[in-house]
């Protein structure tokens, strides 16, 4: 039986202000940074998850490239530029998780993409936050949202991002839920230096009431 999760939505208007966050939190995959993006579980099965997340500020830069991982490197290190003091007040900038990379979904494999890479700004700087000295360094408002949720461990890759995306998009398609076909995002939780126990996920972002996934 498809469960819509409209009425279990009305229940997540009352939450904390800030949603940007204390990583000891039981909702927090964060186990390398002080704060971390923090989420209201909707629903939860075998197959997805269904969050949902206040609006939040974000540092973002684009890299155009053939393949995904180098555009990650080459992002990776603008924005860590950014929040180590390359920003008109010189601040230096906690880093956040997760870490996301936004993938358009019609990409031709003969060209290259655009890859999005942004880094959650912390809760002290998602009001204002400084501004960057690079011009290809830009703030992204991301909206209150609720996402489709598939986790894995591991490392993010090529192969491995479209094998994720690919499973999550069909069991959505199963349960005829309405998403964002545009693009989908990879999370990560772990820096490089991590090796067992990592946290990767990816996101479509829920369009309409969310569909909860059965259970068996």
């Amino acid at each position: 039986m498809i469960v819509f999760a409209g009425t279990i939505t009305l229940l997540l208007t009352v939450t904390v202000e800030a949603r940007v966050g204390n990583s000891s939190e039981p909702t927090s995959f964060c186990t390398e940074t002080e704060e971390c993006l923090l989420y209201d579980l909707v629903c939860k099965g075998d197959e997805y998850e269904v969050r949902h997340y206040e609006a939040s500020k974000w540092v973002t830069t684009d890299t155009e490239s053939y393949f995904m991982e180098v555009a990650v490197f080459k992002s990776f290190r603008k924005l860590f530029k950014y929040i180590t003091g390359e920003n008109e007040q010189g601040a230096k900038i906690a880093m956040t998780a997760p870490v996301i990379t936004k993938i358009k979904e019609d990409a031709d494999m003969l060209e290259p993409a655009v890859y999005s890479l942004s880094f959650l700004l912390p809760s002290a700087y998602q009001k204002t936050a400084p501004k960057p000295t690079d011009s290809s360094v830009y703030f992204t408002d991301m909206p209150d949202m609720n996402v489709y949720v598939k986790s894995y461990g591991g490392w993010t890759i090529a192969i491995t991002s479209t094998y994720y995306s690919h499973l999550l998009k069909k069991s959505l398609d199963n349960v005829q839920a309405s998403y964002n076909k545009d693009h989908h995002y990879n999370v990560g939780y772990n820096s490089p230096m991590k090796v067992k126990d990592r946290h990767n996920e990816v996101w479509y972002i829920v369009e309409g009431n969310p569909v909860c996934p059965t259970s068996e």
